[in-house]
């Protein structure tokens, strides 16, 4: 019986960094965009939504490529912040690409919030592939 659960220590230990992960991405994220996407989500700002869990999709991508292919508890970390580094970028991009992307999400506009969410998750794509060595 302890050999099916020989995984779960290494299993509970990158799960709950990985948890770490997302919520130091969500507090990164937040601050570094315009836009205030808990306060618009809230609200029922639909653009915001989209916008945001396009962004969290992409982050979730490469954490989930790090987590399947790194070494070491250290590695996993390290590849989850260059994650965070890419989807922040994602967002400029998008932001460069769309202009006044975040007062647009901030009005509503579901094609921007498709924009920028859309862009986080090709991004998160490409970043996860690369991760794979």
């Amino acid at each position: 019986m302890t050999s099916y659960l020989a995984g779960l220590l290494a299993f509970l230990t990158y799960f709950s960094i990985g948890l770490s992960c997302y919520a130091a991405f969500a507090a990164i994220y937040t601050r570094l965009t315009p836009q205030r996407e808990a306060q618009l989500i809230r609200e029922g700002n639909l653009a915001a939504v989209v916008a945001f869990l396009g962004a969290l999709l992409g982050f979730s991508l490469p954490l989930a490529s790090a987590a399947a292919h790194s070494v070491s508890l250290i590695d996993f970390v390290i590849w989850a912040l260059i994650g965070i580094a890419i989807q922040v970028l994602a967002f400029y991009i998008a932001n460069f690409t769309m202009r006044d992307l975040h007062r647009k999400i901030t009005d509503g506009n579901i094609a921007a919030g498709l924009w920028g969410g859309g862009i986080a998750v090709v991004v998160g794509i490409l970043n996860a592939a690369c991760m794979t060595y």
